[in-house]
């Protein structure tokens, strides 16, 4: 008891390891600047769409420009050739992925399904 008090007073919450986990959530977003479906994605949903959104408030985007190469953090990656590419990281660890954009609908489907993975 007097651990959680002290941890509330320094504004520090003790959460279950699993929910620490979810906190490190990363929706990754296989970019390319040439890319008409990335573009077409990024007219009807976009970034600031998801992430306002409640799954985008459990996984950020982070966009990658994959004509410049993965960041040092995703050289992990594998089979990612096709953009949009949109994969869940947490703990640096792939969670699961899906490829393309058909549509808005279809895309939230698919990100539903994807989050449906994270510990609640």
């Amino acid at each position: 008891m007097l651990k959680r008090r002290a941890a509330l007073l320094l504004g520090v919450c003790l959460l279950p390891a699993r929910a620490v986990a979810a906190q490190n959530a990363t929706l990754v977003m296989m970019d390319r600047h040439d890319c008409i479906w990335c573009r077409r994605w990024l007219a009807e949903v976009g970034e600031k769409a998801w992430n306002q959104s409640d799954l985008g408030r459990r996984a950020p985007l982070r966009r990658v420009d994959t004509t410049r190469g993965l960041p040092e953090d995703l050289q992990h990656i594998q089979n990612w050739r096709v953009t949009p590419t949109f994969i869940l990281i947490v703990n640096q660890q792939e969670i699961g992925r899906f490829r393309g954009y058909g549509g808005e609908l279809s895309f939230w489907q698919q990100a539903e399904m994807l989050m449906a993975r994270l510990p609640p």
